[in-house]
């Protein structure tokens, strides 16, 4: 039974939903939540309300209580302190004129009004008619009650419930509700009969606001009585619900719109990237290249470039795949030929009697197990390349040392057909010749190029080495004057184990990977490697030249 597959991170994780919905609704929903905490500030602004009709209670107060000292103070005849004297006068309120005055004032405003005499007795008040038969009470009708519940009463009922919760508002006194006539009843009242103006904002038991106001009614500063002034805050009230309906209306709808433009903020960002997600997860899964990346660069954003970037990436690791598999092909290829010739060797050896023939035997298997050792070496080599590169550390290259270093290597003479070869270098003297990269990568690609340019060249003939720099860009070339590459081969001659080699190498003297690793190495260096065919002025072919392009050090 095959062991159970292990789970991605992405697999262990799709089963959560919503999280970066959540987020950008989380992030969305500051805004409105910013107007709510806002309510919080409606206490100051009821407070504020209720200090304004306050200072207007007050001043009506004063206004009522020195009208009535004008109009309804009179002198009346107090009696004679002794007989045949003259009657004294003092002034004081009449009750009937006061009555009036105080009766029309109420009906210009919306504030029950009452006096009282010095002694605390009720004198008149605005919501009671006296007559021959009796006193009336007026009681004033309140605003007819709504047929229908509607959305703005629901909403200011439950901001009043709500305003009730809040912390910040300053709390009222609970409005002592009597149905007494006393003047002691009435703390505004009370303090007005001692000269003071006072006014008072109170709570009722339901909850309603109620404003009241006492001035005294004075006269050459004798006080003559009390005018107490009631108004319900059914104004202050109505603004409040006014206010809080509006906030809550607008919350209701800005919170609508940021939950629908989250959600579709969240779509046009979040199914995408879960359809890259699972495309992602279907090609790690996947047997074959049936599945692809969702092509989303037509929409122009970063989710674009990311559906482009994965594209390109997966279709990068399927070309590495392939080069891998070929690799391998190459490899098994390569080694199954000195292998087969030494197992045919050794099969031989065994039979061959002739001692000649046995030591050529024997040379012949020496020959292949160097062969394979040389072939597994650079076959090493050539496959830890990639990651060696991508360790390797870049630094300023001298190319003027580096190049007349490897010169000094190759100096001296190369046994071949009883010649020599040289190496010549063309360096301008002048300037500085630097190149950005490792150098000890950079000696390899030159090492190959110049011993792969000395083993094609003729006896006698010198292999050239020229550096022409550039601002940006330095370009070597190495040219030899050997039979030159054939046209269709201009390319294939930098594939792994390409194996067309002078006449008189040994066979299997290279292992077919050098001019292969060396533009890989050229190539992680951001540079370029190719070849082409010198010509001479008949249009022959008179050698070969190899050009590096590599990046100046600044």
């Amino acid at each position: 039974m095959p062991p159970p597959e292990k789970k991605s991170a992405y697999s262990a994780r799709r089963d959560r939903r919503g999280g970066l919905t959540l987020r950008i609704l989380a992030v969305n929903i500051v805004a409105p939540l910013i107007l709510v905490i806002g309510v919080l500030y409606m206490g100051q602004y009821r407070d504020g309300l209720i200090k304004a009709e306050m200072e207007i209670l007050q001043v009506q107060a004063q206004l009522f209580a020195g009208a009535i000292a004008e109009g309804a103070v009179r002198p009346v005849e107090k009696g004679t302190p002794f007989l045949f004297a003259r009657p004294e006068e003092i002034e004081t309120l009449v009750p009937e004129l006061s009555r009036r005055i105080v009766r029309r004032m109420g009906e210009t405003t919306k504030s029950r009004t009452r006096l009282f005499d010095v002694d605390g007795e009720l004198i008149g008040d605005s919501q009671q008619l006296s007559g021959p038969g009796g006193t009336v009470s007026i009681t004033p009708l309140g605003p007819p009650a709504p047929k229908k519940i509607t959305l703005a009463r629901i909403l200011s009922y439950l901001g009043a419930k709500a305003m009730d919760a809040l912390p910040n508002q300053t709390p009222l006194q609970p409005y002592p509700y009597t149905a007494s006539d006393r003047i002691s009843h009435y703390p505004d009242a009370a303090a007005a009969l001692k000269g003071i103006v006072s006014v008072t904002a109170w709570k009722e038991p339901d909850g309603r606001i109620m404003l009241t106001a006492g001035a005294p009614v004075q006269k050459e500063k004798q006080t003559m009585g009390v005018v107490l002034l009631m108004r319900d805050g059914s104004n202050i009230e109505a603004a409040m619900a006014d206010v809080r309906s509006d906030v809550l209306i607008v919350f209701m709808g800005t919170l609508s719109i940021t939950i629908f433009l989250s959600m579709y903020l969240a779509g046009m960002i979040g199914r995408p990237l879960k359809r890259l997600a699972r495309a992602a997860e279907a090609i790690r899964t996947g047997k074959n290249r049936s599945v692809d990346i969702p092509d989303m660069s037509r929409r122009g954003d970063e989710i674009g470039d990311l559906s482009l970037a994965l594209r390109e990436m997966t279709q990068a690791l399927w070309d590495r795949m392939d080069t891998i598999d070929r690799f391998a092909a190459d490899v098994a290829h390569e080694i199954k030929n000195p292998l087969t010739s030494l197992r045919s060797a050794v099969e031989t050896v065994m039979k061959v009697r002739n001692e000649q023939d046995r030591t050529r035997l024997l040379d012949i298997i020496q020959h292949d197990v160097q062969r394979l050792d040389r072939l597994i070496s650079d076959i090493s080599n050539a496959s830890r390349l990639d990651e060696e590169l991508s360790r390797d550390e870049m630094g300023t290259v001298d190319l003027r040392a580096m190049l007349e270093q490897l010169s000094d290597i190759h100096r001296a003479p190369m046994e071949r057909g009883g010649g020599s070869s040289d190496i010549v270098l063309e360096i301008p003297q002048k300037k500085s010749v630097s190149v950005r990269g490792n150098e000890g990568r950079l000696a390899q690609v030159f090492e190959n190029l110049i011993g792969n340019a000395l083993s094609f060249s003729p006896s006698g003939a010198a292999v050239l080495v020229r550096v022409l720099p550039d601002t940006e860009r330095v370009k070597i070339t190495v040219e030899d004057e050997g039979p030159g590459i054939p046209e269709n081969k201009l390319e294939a001659i930098f594939e792994r184990f390409y194996s067309e080699r002078p006449q008189h190498e040994d066979f299997g003297a290279h292992s077919g990977l050098g001019l292969s690793i060396a533009k890989q190495i050229v190539i992680a260096h951001g540079g370029e490697l190719y070849a082409e065919n010198l010509k001479d002025g008949d249009g022959k072919v008179a050698g070969a030249c190899f050009t590096v392009i590599l990046e100046a050090a600044i």
